[in-house]
């Protein structure tokens, strides 16, 4: 009956420290939160927002001598946008506050150069050898190149609203070949 990801932990969060992105649920309208313009629409949208700096006041009034804000964020898809947006409007409203900002990246499975970049050794009709480079499949590509640029984004406008951003990989590309 676990329908969030919140649902698989042993420990309960208050009600105000989890706001779920109701049209991104498995099965929901949107789909997947792919590209970095949808994350940072999604904070555009006045309810949104809102919602959002409710829920942050709740927390800033609770603190008797706020320092500052931890920020988690994923920047190989479009939650990269979505703290970017975040980090921004901590950044607006609590100048003098530091923000750090841990960009964190999956461990992609490792296909190796020949599948995950394409270099595939073609045979022409004729018999001979030669060497087509591509991106293996069509599929393949558009996650590289949506993984990419969200990945650069993500740190650029990140680390621009972010007293201290600090990407976090278990490799050394931040996931990217």
């Amino acid at each position: 009956s676990a329908q969030l990801w919140s649902d698989y932990l042993t420990l309960p969060l208050h009600p105000k420290s989890v706001y779920v992105l109701r049209q991104y649920l498995h099965g929901g309208d949107c789909g997947c939160l792919e590209a970095f313009g949808q994350g940072e629409s999604l904070l555009q949208d006045p309810g949104c927002l809102e919602e959002l700096e409710d829920r942050l006041h709740f927390y800033v009034e609770e603190c008797d001598d706020l320092q500052g804000f931890q920020v988690l964020c994923d920047l190989h898809d479009g939650f990269a946008g979505v703290g970017a947006k975040v980090t921004e409007l901590l950044c607006d409203e609590y100048s003098g506050k530091g923000i750090l900002t841990w960009g964190l990246t999956p461990v992609t499975r490792d296909t190796g150069v020949s599948q995950k970049w394409g270099i595939q050794e073609w045979v022409t009709g004729l018999g001979g050898k030669g060497w087509l480079l591509g991106f293996g499949s069509p599929q393949d590509h558009h996650q590289n190149v949506y993984r990419l640029m969200n990945t650069a984004l993500g740190i650029v406008h990140l680390s621009r609203h972010s007293s201290l951003f600090c990407p976090l990989s278990l490799r050394g590309s931040l996931g990217i070949r």
